[in-house]
C-alpha cells in the first residue's frame, strides 16, 4: 500500500512530545512490512536548522486561504531506508523557535497555520496519491476534511481511505468562528453535524465525522472517550462513529530503548544480568547528586508537569511520601506551580530528593535505567510511553488504571506471581500511595522482585506489533 503520514511533528525533524516518536517509529515499521510510506510535516526551524540532509523536491505551488493564496515549497528528506519525508515550507508561519506557542500560550495565528498546513499537504497527495491517509490529531484534521469535502479539487487524491489518529482528545483545534474564512469551505460545514462545536470551529471534529476509521493510541482510550467524563465534548460524536473506532497501543522502539543496547547508560543488562542494573543506579545517584544507600530504592518520574500527570496528587501526598525509605527523581517541566514545588522540595530533603526542571534525553534513559519504580499517577492518559520505556528498563511502573497505562501494566499479584507492576483505580492521593507502598513492600523480597522485573522485561510492546493492527485496520478499507 501507499500510506501518507500527516502530522504536524516527525522525529528527528521536530518534536515536543511523544507524537512525534510515534508518527517516525510508526512510519519505519509499516515500511518494514513492505509498504511505500511518506511522512508530510511542516518545515519548522529545527527541521531547517538541525543539520539534516534536506533536498528541493522541485515542487512549489499555492494554496487557498481566505480570499487570497500562500506559497509553499516542498523540501524532502527520508527516514531509516525508504521512508519520504515531505517538508512543507512556508517560513511566515513555521520558521520560529517553538512548533505552537511560547511556554504561556499558542500562537494566535494557529488556526491560520494549520488551514495552510493541511491544504498544501493536499496539494502533495494530490500530485502523489496514496491509498491510505492518515492524518494525526487537530494540527492534520483538516486534510481529511478537504479530501472528502472538495473532492473535485483534489480528484487524484480524494479516492484515498482516510483513517484519524486522536492521540490527546482534550486538544481538539478550536477557534473563533472568525476563523472560519480561512478554511474555504461551504457554510453548510459550519454547523453541529460538522465542524461547528458550540459557536467555534473544531478541526478535530470535522475528522471524527469524515474519517473512514478513527482510532485511539490505546483500546482503554477508545471507550473512555466516548464518556462524559473523558470525551471532552466530542463523546457524541464519537459513540456517533462507534463502529469506526478502534483503540490500538502505542508502541516503543526499541532501537532507541533498549538497556541491552543503549548508549546512553553506564552498563548494558537483560533480563539475565539484572545484577549489572545496580551499576546504572549508582550512576544516577551520582549524577543528580542524591548520596549511595544500596538497598533504598529510587522512585522516579520523567513528565510534563500538568495536571494531566497525577501531580496534584503527588504534591499533595508528597510529605507522606518523603517519610518512606526511598529517594525520588524527578525530570520535567511544565506548569510553574508545580516546578516551584518540587525546586522546594529538592532544597529541603538535598540528600532525598533530585529535581531537573527542563528535558534532557540523555538523563531520561538513565533514570529510567537507574530507577526501581516509575511513578506515573495520571489523572487520564491517552496511552504513555514512560510505563513502557519502564517495563523494558525493569523500573516497575506504578499506574492509575487509566488509558494506556492500563493496557501495558498488570497489577501484581504476590499469591499468584504475576502481574508486572503496581496498579490502582480511584483518583485519590491514598490510593496512589498505598500502590507505592505495594512496590516498596515487594522490592524488599528480592526473589519475587527479581522474577518481577523479568517478567516486565519479556513483555512485547513492540512497534511491530502495533504496525500490524494497523495493517490490517488499513485492509480492512481497501477492495
Amino acid at each position: 500500500m501507499k500510506i501518507a503520514m500527516i502530522v504536524s511533528e516527525a522525529n528527528p525533524f521536530a518534536k515536543t512530545g511523544g507524537l512525534a516518536d510515534v508518527s517516525a517509529a510508526l512510519s519505519l515499521a509499516l515500511e518494514r512490512l513492505g509498504h511505500q510510506v511518506t511522512l508530510i510535516i511542516p518545515a519548522y526551524r529545527s527541521a531547517l536548522q538541525g543539520g539534516f540532509k534536506l533536498l528541493d523536491s522541485g515542487t512549489n505551488f499555492s494554496v487557498p486561504l481566505s480570499d487570497r493564496l500562500e506559497p509553499a515549497a516542498v523540501l524532502q528528506s527520508k527516514i531509516g531506508d525508504a521512508v519520504t519525508v515531505y517538508i512543507i515550507r512556508a517560513d511566515k508561519y513555521f520558521d520560529r523557535e517553538f512548533l505552537y506557542g511560547t511556554a504561556t500560550e499558542d500562537y494566535p495565528d494557529n488556526a491560520e497555520r494549520f488551514v495552510f498546513f493541511c491544504r498544501a499537504a493536499s496539494e502533495i497527495l494530490r500530485a502523489q496519491p496514496a491509498d491510505i491517509v492518515h492524518a494525526h490529531d487537530w494540527q492534520a484534521a483538516l486534510a481529511i476534511v478537504f479530501l472528502k469535502t472538495q473532492a473535485a479539487r483534489y480528484d487524484t487524491a480524494a479516492a484515498a481511505k482516510t483513517v484519524l489518529t486522536i492521540h490527546n482528545l482534550a486538544f481538539q483545534g478550536n477557534f473563533s468562528p472568525t476563523a472560519w474564512h480561512f478554511l474555504n469551505l461551504d457554510n453548510a460545514f459550519f454547523t453541529p453535524q460538522f465542524l461547528e462545536f458550540y459557536g467555534n470551529v473544531n478541526f478535530l471534529k470535522g475528522a471524527i465525522v469524515l474519517a473512514d476509521k478513527i482510532t485511539t493510541v490505546s483500546p482503554t482510550y477508545a471507550q473512555e472517550v466516548m464518556t462524559l467524563e473523558q470525551g471532552f465534548g466530542l463523546d457524541g460524536a464519537l459513540r456517533q462513529r462507534a463502529g469506526d473506532l478502534v483503540g490500538i497501543l502505542n508502541g516503543v522502539d526499541y532501537g532507541q530503548w533498549n538497556p541491552a543496547t543503549d548508549p546512553s547508560i553506564s552498563q548494558h543488562y537483560d533480563e539475565l544480568s539484572l545484577t549489572n542494573k545496580r551499576h546504572c543506579k549508582e550512576s544516577l545517584r551520582q549524577q543528580v547528586g542524591l548520596p549511595d544507600k544500596a538497598n533504598t530504592p529510587i522512585v522516579a518520574m520523567i513528565s510534563r508537569l500538568t495536571a494531566q500527570k497525577g501531580f496534584d496528587l503527588v504534591q499533595m501526598k508528597f510529605p507522606e511520601l518523603i517519610q518512606r525509605d526511598l529517594q525520588f527523581v524527578l525530570l520535567g517541566s511544565g506548569e510553574p506551580r508545580y516546578e516551584e514545588f518540587f525546586r522546594g522540595a529538592a532544597a529541603s530533603y538535598p540528600d532525598r530528593v533530585a529535581v531537573r526542571i527542563g528535558f534532557d534525553e540523555q538523563l531520561a534513559h538513565r533514570i529510567e535505567a537507574g530507577a526501581d519504580l516509575f511513578l506515573m499517577p495520571s489523572l487520564y492518559e491517552p496511552c504513555g510511553l514512560n510505563q513502557m520505556y519502564s517495563l523494558k528498563y525493569a523500573t516497575l511502573p506504578i499506574v492509575r488504571a487509566v488509558g494506556g497505562l492500563k493496557d501495558s501494566v498488570q497489577d501484581y499479584d504476590p499469591h499468584n506471581q504475576n502481574g508486572n507492576g503496581f496498579v490502582f483505580t480511584d483518583y485519590d492521593g491514598d490510593a496512589m500511595l498505598a500502590a507505592i507502598d505495594r512496590g516498596l513492600s515487594a522490592y524488599g523480597d528480592k526473589a519475587a522482585w527479581t522474577a518481577l522485573q523479568q517478567r516486565a522485561m519479556a513483555m512485547d510492546l513492540s512497534w511491530q506489533r502495533s504496525a500490524q493492527l494497523y495493517n490490517e485496520l488499513y485492509q480492512s478499507l481497501l477492495p
